[in-house]
């Protein structure tokens, strides 16, 4: 803990004492006093008089209806938040993992909190009193937001900022003031306190982004009342609070305000020389964290230097982050002694790609669920696979498919398998044909390495892989059916995406240039609805499925293999997806080679035996 922290909450326990001290010295005197007069101090009930039976039930019910009345009222001014203290918070730093980058900076920020005292005076500095925490949900604000209270050692205020929001008309503002407030008088008795409000984005939303505001419909008992779906979140009311308590963490206590007030009133009777000083406000060291997934949302105001000073973002973790938290994930958690192997974990590491935190964490409880359900008390490696799919893709739904259907269907995953193994730039994951949601079948690929950009030639490989099951159908069975309007639907969409933004269609011109902020769809909309732009993408998938076709033709073998193992197992696992291919190859060159070659001297030809060389142009 930080010299400065330590050195102000021992200061104010000993003011405590102080306090305590002089209002318990009178009490004891005036005990002590009875006993030695003689009368001494005994509990019990108050003596009521005789009649006390018919008027204290009245005034009983009028204190009864009076608190009815007016708690409330009282209630909807209380700040909603949740109080941890240090030893209540479960992790520190040591808890953190996957997220290095960040969690240094969090480091020198807190450096700056626990020293403050310092930072200030002998440095001459303005220390951070907000850091904004950005990124996808699962990433790790909440955690990082505890760890930060648990190392400095200092209470943690948590509030939603949903929980701000009330039906009554200004009780809002009134919850965020009694928040800060609160923040304040915690950080000034403890030495130092961490705010916390999740989803700041909901009180904080740009000033003047909505188009209608929420008026008072009844009165109720003189209060005037909103109806909850006209709450505007972050209306410019609320939003102005929260900006004007963000500049408050140095107002004065009320016990100052109410000394200051006592020697403004005497300083009138006295000359100018004699006049008493006012306390200045006592330095309240607050840490306000604000957390969000939507920063480009909030109002600017709340993003300028003196509010939330810093913006840390929380990304996504790197294959190393992954490899880091499935460490500390394991580790907590039976499994089998393979996944020890640095081998087996680099290699779910490799496989979790676009995985939060949270969300890896969720994978292996779903991976201990499926092991559960085998009757097994440790996890594997193959129940973290089954459980990726069952989350990504959803649960197995087995259907009676016919068996024209069942054929076909296993055609059409087994020749995007064959583009994908040929293309040579693909990990084979999972091959199936169990129906999952909408999913009669499925093939999971990925990059070979963990990449973050792509060439051209690679998204025209992923263009066939997806052309790799029409193609497939139309080769064995003359004619495709409904199973490829999906593989079309994201054929176009990257078509789309190589001619409208990245510049791959023979035009350099990009269609985001109409609207920075444009979302996928709006984009494609886009693209389609240009007339030149249309055929470049109809010409990139024509293209993707001339190429498909070429590949299908020269290696039937491969869709052939892969669609009788499928017909045979159902689905089939990395492993097993190579091994059929390879056996495949192996058992089309051992037929080549088994060709008989006749090896017996043979007479020499005659004249009109040999073979004529004519000109190119002989007719």
């Amino acid at each position: 803990m930080g010299i400065d922290v330590s050195e102000t909450r021992e200061r104010q326990r000993r003011a405590r004492l102080g306090r305590l001290a002089v209002i318990l010295t009178p009490v004891a005197v005036w005990l002590w006093y009875r006993i030695a007069v003689g009368d001494p101090v005994s509990p019990g009930w108050p003596k009521l008089p005789a009649d006390a039976m018919f008027w204290l039930p009245g005034i009983l019910l009028i204190v009864m209806l009076g608190l009815v009345l007016v708690l409330p009222m009282v209630g909807n001014g209380r700040s909603p938040h949740t109080i941890f203290l240090p030893e209540q918070l479960e992790f520190g730093f040591e808890g953190v993992k996957g997220m290095a980058n960040t969690t240094a900076e969090v480091r020198r920020t807190l450096d700056v909190f626990l020293n403050h005292e310092r930072f200030r005076t002998e440095l001459g500095g303005t220390p951070r009193r907000g850091v904004l925490f950005e990124g996808p949900p699962g990433t790790g604000k909440t955690h990082m937001a505890k760890a930060m209270a648990k190392e400095a050692g200092v209470p943690f205020l948590y509030v939603s900022s949903t929980a701000f929001q009330s039906m009554w008309y200004g009780a809002t503002a009134r919850k965020i003031r009694t928040y800060f407030r609160d923040l304040r008088k915690v950080a000034r008795r403890e030495g130092g306190a961490i705010g916390f409000i999740e989803e700041i984005d909901a009180i904080g939303t740009r000033r003047g982004s909505l188009g209608f505001s929420a008026m008072p419909t009844t009165s109720i008992f003189g209060a005037r009342r909103i109806e909850p779906s006209a709450i505007a979140q972050g209306t410019g009311g609320v939003v102005n609070e929260l900006l004007i308590q963000m500049q408050s963490f140095d107002q004065p206590s009320r016990i100052d305000r109410m000394r200051n007030a006592v020697i403004r009133y005497v300083n009138r009777y006295l000359p100018e020389h004699r006049t008493l000083k006012t306390r200045p406000a006592t330095f309240a060291n607050v840490l306000l964290i604000g957390a969000t997934n939507r920063a480009d949302s909030l109002d600017p105001a709340l993003l300028r230097p003196g509010r939330f000073d810093r913006i840390l973002t929380f990304d996504l973790p790197s294959r190393a982050d992954r490899r880091e938290l499935i460490d500390l994930f394991l580790e907590r958690r039976a499994h089998v002694p393979d996944l020890d192997d640095d081998a087996a974990r680099d290699a779910l590491a490799a496989t979790t790609m676009g995985y939060t935190p949270a969300a890896l964490e969720r994978l292996f409880d779903e991976a201990l669920l499926v092991a559960m359900r085998d009757g097994r008390g440790r996890l594997a490696a193959d129940d973290v696979r089954q459980a990726q799919m069952e989350v990504e893709i959803g649960l197995p739904a087995p259907v009676e498919y016919t068996e024209d259907d069942r054929r076909r269907i296993a055609t059409h995953e087994a020749g995007h398998t064959t583009v994908a193994y040929l293309s040579g730039t693909r990990r084979l994951e999972v091959l199936s044909i169990i129906k999952r949601k909408e999913s009669l079948g499925l093939l999971a690929h990925r990059d070979e390495e963990e990449r973050f950009t792509r060439t051209e030639s690679e998204m025209k490989a992923l263009l066939q892989i997806a052309m790799g099951g029409m193609v497939a159908e139309e080769v064995f069975f003359g004619e495709a059916g409904t199973g490829p309007a999906g593989d079309l639907a994201a054929a176009t969409r990257l078509a789309a995406d190589m001619v409208g933004s990245f510049g791959l269609g023979g035009t350099l011109i990009s269609f985001r240039a109409l609207d920075p902020g444009i979302a996928g769809g709006n984009l494609v909309a886009r693209v389609l609805g240009d007339p030149t732009a249309r055929k470049v993408v109809d010409r990139l998938l024509k293209d993707a499925k001339h190429e498909a076709t070429r590949l299908l033709a020269d290696h039937r073998h491969l869709v052939e293999a892969l669609r009788d193992a499928l017909l045979d197992r159902e689905e089939l696992m990395e492993r097993d997806i190579l091994e059929v291919l390879r056996e495949a190859e192996a058992r089309r060159i051992a037929k080549q080679d088994n060709v008989l070659v006749d090896l017996r001297e043979r007479p020499a030809p005659s004249p009109d035996d040999r073979i004529q060389i004519l000109p190119v142009d002989a007719p």
